[in-house]
């Protein structure tokens, strides 16, 4: 069950931000390289998609966006930190 949970963290952001991407103009709107979206898919998914979220597109991100941009970034060492320890904790059952 545990492996279930993990490989949801790793991949619904993914999917959710691709989904942004392609179906929406807010990825376009908030990054002006095609680089940059692309790492942040496959290193830092929550905080790429939180970002393009907060994204204003007159203002950038500030105020509560900002917050939003951190929740991501703490979710992406929450993803990354938990991945070893469900690994060990799998392998020991």
């Amino acid at each position: 069950m545990c492996c279930i949970v993990a490989l949801m963290g790793l991949i619904g952001p993914r999917v959710a931000f691709l989904y942004a991407w392609l179906f929406t103009n807010q990825v376009d709107q908030a990054y002006d390289e095609f680089w940059v979206p692309l790492l942040g898919v496959i290193f830092l998914p929550w905080t790429a998609l939180f970002y393009a979220i907060a994204y204003a597109p007159i203002g950038g991100v500030d105020g509560i966006g900002v917050v939003f941009v951190v929740i991501g970034l703490l979710l992406d060492i929450a993803t990354y930190a938990g991945s070893p320890r469900a690994r060990g904790a799998s392998s020991a059952a």
